[in-house]
């Protein structure tokens, strides 16, 4: 396992605001990640575009399974943390069991904030406590959802 990325909330914290110090730009999405695509790699990239440091926080197993359904996830959350972790865009990874990442966010303090388009303004949680929130434009044709049908299209029975 990535130690070096993959840190636990309160450590993670300790840690941005070590860097927030040095003046650092600190950038925040969070998601499920499930069989990570192309489309997750582009707002991942765009996102680190955005300052100095990407955390992406992701739902743990229980609070994927509650958001997405019975079936998910498909990859458990120390894979999917090992996954990102991976990825040169992305400095650090952190996990958060409740349905959205308001507390997380209020504990980790990040600068930035990042959706994907498909997220109206209005409907971004955190948009009250973090400064600057910008929506990335999806890739078409380009989702977990979309790889599961495919998926499904081509094995399934």
């Amino acid at each position: 396992m990535n130690n070096r990325k993959i840190l636990n909330a309160s450590r993670l914290a300790i840690r941005l605001a070590e860097e927030k110090r040095r003046v650092k730009t600190v950038v925040f999405t969070n998601g499920v990640y499930d069989l990570v695509h192309a489309g997750h790699i582009t707002l991942l990239e765009k996102s680190k575009r955005l300052g100095d440091l990407l955390v992406v926080g992701i739902n743990t197993d229980a609070s994927a399974k509650r958001l997405k359904g019975p079936k998910r996830p498909l990859a458990n959350q120390k894979d999917r943390a090992l996954v990102l972790a991976a990825l040169e865009a992305v400095d650090f990874v952190t996990f958060f069991g409740e349905d959205t990442p308001y507390e997380l966010l209020q504990k980790l303090k990040p600068d930035v904030l990042v959706k994907g388009g498909d997220y109206a303004a209005d409907r971004i949680v955190g948009r009250d406590i973090i400064k600057k929130v910008v929506r990335i434009p999806l890739v078409k044709g380009r989702s977990t959802s979309n790889l599961i049908a495919k998926i499904l299209k081509a094995y399934g029975k």
